[in-house]
């Protein structure tokens, strides 16, 4: 089935602009696909990637999730982060997370939210001539919600913005990952010192919450607090802006679905989740095989890389009737955006009250 004249780089631009109809091809002709340039397989129908992400124990995430070309070891430098762990250590450490990143935590923040993004859509409002949503918006928000959230003090805040934006707009296709490598290593510094703050001081913040966190009497160590605040970083603060720049794409493609949205504010939730499934903000992460595996008459091999395709998933026509078409009354529960099993998005909730918020300003 591999042998199909189909190709398919996840670090080709060309194919990035527009994955959808190539995804397409992978899933027809192709859904156990061998990438040759980046050295994985490529799954992309929505039963076998959402089978892998279940399944940990044959696809392990401790050799890293995020996808990099051969070579680049740009998400190596980070801290250890529970999200590339398997258990026992990810159930620990998630235990003792989600003692300090609780909903009720993040729904308490649902004020400050929406006051953050009024003030951003005023700002654009103001501002003369043409505006970049993305920049202007979109890249603000989430990092704004993040600092909140850490209890970044408000004097820190736009150069903590400035470190956000550069860590996760780094280019690993090209080698460009300077400006990226610098930002990480002075977000380490600044939270190093705030953590030691917080450890002496606490406050009503997620990050005291974390320096004090404890189960069955262990706490979480110095790195594995650094680490959670990179994952919130490099995977909440870069998937929310996703969400909110691919929804304002999406809207502006379907105007009468947007006066909808302004005739019924019942509809932000559904339309959210439509979003997530139409344009998924995270189209793929990685996974290691523990053992050999025969999909679809084809074997991929024991230490090789799998990437699962939750964009592909998502636009699969045997999960979703006419998946192509954008549709909030669709029932889209079952899409896989944020993941599945162990690894589901600890953040989901606080993704989609960004957007529902984004939406209703």
């Amino acid at each position: 089935m591999v042998s199909v004249q189909i190709r398919y780089d996840p670090f080709d631009a060309s194919i990035l602009n527009d994955p959808y109809p190539t995804y397409r091809l992978l899933r027809d002709a192709a859904p156990v696909y061998r990438a040759e340039e980046s050295h994985t397989w490529v799954l992309s129908r929505h039963a076998d990637v959402q089978a892998a992400a279940l399944d940990h124990g044959t696809y392990s995430s401790v050799d890293g999730i995020f996808p990099t070309p051969p070579g680049s070891d740009f998400i190596g430098s980070f801290l250890p982060m529970m999200i590339v762990m398997d258990p026992p250590r990810h159930d620990q450490l998630r235990a003792l997370v989600s003692r300090a990143f609780t909903p009720r935590r993040a729904a308490g923040l649902q004020g400050a939210i929406t006051q953050m993004a009024a003030e951003l859509f005023e700002r654009l409002d103001e501002g003369s001539g043409s505006a970049d949503f993305v920049t202007d918006f979109a890249a603000i928000l989430p990092a704004a919600v993040i600092a909140d959230l850490l209890g970044v003090p408000a004097t820190d805040r736009d150069q903590f913005r400035l470190w956000s934006s550069q860590l996760v707009q780094v280019d690993v296709n090209h080698g460009q990952t300077t400006d990226a490598l610098t930002a990480a290593a002075a977000i380490y510094a600044y939270f190093t010192d705030f953590l030691a703050d917080r450890r002496k001081n606490p406050r009503e913040d997620l990050m005291s919450a974390l320096a004090n966190a404890t189960v069955d009497g262990i706490g979480l160590t110095d790195e594995e607090v650094l680490g959670f605040c990179a994952l919130l970083l490099v995977a909440g603060y870069e998937t929310t802006t996703n969400l909110l720049g691919n929804s304002a794409v999406v809207l502006a493609q379907h105007r009468q679905t947007r006066r909808r949205l302004a005739a019924d504010r019942t509809l932000l939730g559904p339309a959210v989740e439509e979003l997530l499934r139409y344009d998924s903000p995270a189209q793929g992460l990685s996974r290691t095989l523990t053992r050999d595996v025969t999909l679809h008459d084809t074997t991929m091999r024991q230490g090789e890389k799998v990437l699962l395709l939750f964009g592909s998933a998502n636009r699969d026509e045997r999960a979703f009737p006419d998946p192509d078409v954008f549709d909030i009354e669709r029932t889209s529960e079952h899409q896989v955006a944020f993941g599945r099993g162990i690894h589901f998005c600890l953040g989901a909730a606080l993704a989609r009250m960004e957007a529902r918020i984004a939406l209703d300003a």
